[in-house]
């Protein structure tokens, strides 16, 4: 799994934010706010990387119970799948 090309995080102040560029700005009006959490997960999916590795790399971030973890994942996908942001 990998973002689409055409999406930018940046972190403005404390918020981080995902925006359209390119040929992504006529298709996605709008940008994203993502927590620290969500930026990390966002990082992880710029390269194609598989669900079980970006669970696997959660885990070593944070402290987290894995069961909380894959859930919090699922939703983090659901919702780039919803918008059309994953190739």
């Amino acid at each position: 799994m990998k973002i689409k090309e055409n999406f930018m995080l940046r972190k403005v102040a404390d918020t981080y934010v995902v925006v359209p560029v390119g040929d992504a700005v006529s298709s996605f009006n709008g940008m994203i706010n993502l927590n620290e959490a969500g930026a990390f997960l966002w990082r992880q999916f710029e390269c194609d990387n598989t669900l079980e590795s970006v669970l696997e790399a959660m885990l070593q971030e944070y402290d987290v119970d894995e069961a909380v973890a894959k859930k919090d994942l699922e939703k983090f996908v659901a919702e780039l799948k919803e918008n059309d942001l994953l190739n």
